[in-house]
């Protein structure tokens, strides 16, 4: 894929927010359609229910590694490039930021990831849970929280100065990656079946693990041919909430791959939610549900920026790479879900909304 003309026609810096716009527009209409959301699944796991949200979730993270690690085998993008490998992770961020994130995503009723989406759809809730969410982030990149983040992710590091590569680190056959994604996507079509669930949203779920590798390509192919050093990385919206929110903020800020992800989302999913005529106001439905969403709002910002990604940034997109951290971090937002879930007594929430 030749993007040198691109890249001369308007520049890297606007290229990587163009890569980040395309990305964000394939991952806000797969994610509108399909309705995925970790926190749905979570929910519907702790209450011991194998349905139709664990089956779309499945689904988009094998799909993201199937299709990451074929590009991966093709030579279209090498993991160890990417920032999230090139840097030490932190086993302890991802063990308490992934708790915190776990725990908040239930509180505030979706993931960051669902409330951008749900946001662009005419959801006042998630609008403001969504601003909250980004201006803890901001606060723990640089803010009063940073010093507090971090002593925590300082507590335990990967050694070498990288992160780990779980495929590596355990010898495994250099196509482990892509037989684990068929084996989960296996387990996923088996669930779909049985909970009939349509073929669109199947291939919307889908589409939203193609974003992923969609964004990890592209930000690839562009630190090739980069005179500036580029950033190699994919669909995540803890540093790119925070980073849009300075853009508009800062006026020395410049465009980047996050810079064009966020707004890509929410244009996404405000064309698929017009298309099926979905767009419709939607509040608080009282002060404790307000309550709830702010302070799950609150530790999703905190907690992600801790663990190195949210639930697409870590969950999916580092787990498609096999970052040991993020796929720490991923098993605790797991737990802390399911954990939250059953201290809420569930409450009668839905599991998905």
């Amino acid at each position: 894929m030749d993007i040198i003309p691109v890249v001369e026609a308007i520049g890297e810096g606007p290229t990587a927010a163009l890569f980040g716009l395309i990305t964000g527009v394939v991952f806000g209409v797969a994610a509108q359609r399909s309705r995925f959301c970790l926190r749905a699944a979570t929910v519907e796991f702790a209450r011991g229910i194998m349905g139709d949200k664990v089956a779309v979730w499945l689904l988009t993270f094998s799909t993201a590694v199937v299709w990451v690690q074929m590009a991966r085998m093709t030579g279209l993008f090498d993991p160890a490039e990417s920032r999230m490998m090139a840097v030490p992770g932190s086993w302890s961020g991802a063990i308490v930021g992934g708790l915190m994130f776990g725990a908040g995503m239930v509180l505030a009723r979706g993931c960051s990831g669902r409330l951008l989406v749900l946001a662009a759809t005419g959801n006042l809730r998630s609008v403001v849970s969504g601003l909250i969410f980004a201006v803890v982030a901001q606060m723990t990149l640089t803010g009063w929280l940073a010093p507090v983040r971090d002593r925590i992710a300082a507590a335990w590091i990967t050694s070498g100065g990288r992160n780990v590569d779980l495929v590596t680190a355990m010898h495994l056959p250099d196509t482990t990656g892509l037989l684990v994604g068929l084996m989960i996507a296996a387990v996923a079509w088996e669930l779909a079946r049985r909970h009939k669930i349509g073929l669109s949203r199947l291939i919307f779920a889908s589409g939203v693990g193609f974003a992923v590798a969609l964004g990890w390509v592209l930000t690839y192919t562009l630190a090739q041919v980069s005179f500036e050093p580029m950033q190699i990385e994919s669909a995540t919206f803890t540093g790119p909430s925070a980073n849009t929110l300075m853009f508009f903020l800062d006026r020395s800020s410049v465009l980047e791959f996050d810079i064009g992800l966020v707004p890509g989302v929410v244009l996404g999913s405000f064309l698929a939610a017009a298309f099926a005529k979905e767009l419709k106001f939607q509040g608080f439905e009282g002060p404790t549900p307000m309550r709830n969403a702010m302070i799950g709002a609150a530790l999703m910002g905190f907690g992600g920026m801790l663990a190195g990604g949210c639930a697409i940034g870590a969950g999916v997109t580092g787990g498609s790479i096999f970052a040991g951290t993020a796929w720490l971090a991923l098993f605790c937002m797991w737990i802390g879900g399911m954990s939250m879930d059953m201290i809420l007594g569930g409450r009668g929430q839905p599991a998905h909304v």
